[in-house]
């Protein structure tokens, strides 16, 4: 399995949920990965994948530690290939519930964190001539729920920045594009640790009527990651199990039996 073989790579958020599975599958894959999270449990993450992973301590909100960041690991292994931008938080509050300091923490982490982490990488691919980045947005940034208002904010902010983002670093030979997960079974969608059987019963008005494991998602990064998505330049790679596909209706030829009538949806993420 060596389809990211040689290649360097930064994952943020990357101590738990699908920041520590796609740390794990690039390691599987060949790359040296340096995984970044302000929670200490990186280190843990970083020392159970073994000696391709290292990890920083890093809030993506502060740009002299993304600096700080990056040239530790352009000074430790000379380039760096990918950038995945991973980290985020999630909050659920209706609009009128929403205050400008929430709506400023979330974007602050999820979109300004993703944005400054571009910005900062950027210039390292572009003298390369190469290079993938790879930023997390959500199914809640092409379809959003209620509740979201700050959330599906920040979401539809990455989805924007990496269209222009793919634009303008294109001709130089880095790629950049966007996964967009939908219910993956993560601590930041499942906090309490239930069991996904039990999650899973409440899924029957989608297609895959469950919850996504963290390494499907992650093996869509490892493809935009890899030189096999060399011609995907501001693509959206959904993961959702046809989340936004649609939904099923009572009597409908397909519609699962015992679905639920129609009403407020179960949230995704």
């Amino acid at each position: 399995m060596t389809r990211l073989a040689g290649k360097i790579a930064i994952v943020t958020g990357a101590a738990r949920g699908m920041g520590a599975a796609i740390s794990r599958r690039f390691a599987e894959e060949g790359a040296t990965v340096a995984l970044t999270d302000v929670l200490p449990e990186v280190d843990a993450t970083a020392q159970a994948i073994g000696p391709a992973a290292t990890a920083y301590r890093h809030d993506v909100s502060d740009e002299s530690r993304w600096q700080e960041v990056v040239d530790a690991v352009v000074a430790r292994h000379g380039r760096i290939d990918v950038l995945v931008n991973n980290a985020g938080i999630l909050m659920f509050k209706d609009l009128l519930a929403t205050s400008a300091a929430d709506l400023r923490r979330i974007l602050d982490v999820n979109a300004v964190g993703t944005f400054i982490g571009m910005r900062t990488v950027a210039p390292h691919m572009i003298r390369q001539g190469s290079g993938s980045i790879v930023n997390n947005s959500s199914c809640d940034g092409i379809s959003p729920a209620n509740s979201l208002i700050a959330y599906a904010s920040s979401k539809f902010a990455v989805r924007g920045m990496t269209k222009v983002a793919a634009l303008e670093l294109g001709p130089h030979g880095v790629r950049v594009n966007s996964v967009h997960p939908g219910s993956i079974n993560t601590p930041m969608v499942n906090p309490q640790g239930a069991p996904a059987d039990a999650l899973n019963r409440g899924m029957s008005w989608f297609p895959a009527q469950r919850l996504g494991d963290p390494i499907e998602a992650a093996n869509c990064f490892v493809f935009l990651a890899s030189d096999e998505s060399s011609f995907c330049m501001g693509t959206e790679l959904t993961v959702d199990g046809g989340l936004i596909a649609g939904h099923y209706y009572y009597g409908l030829p397909g519609a699962p039996a015992g679905i639920l009538p129609p009403g407020p949806a179960p949230r995704k993420t």
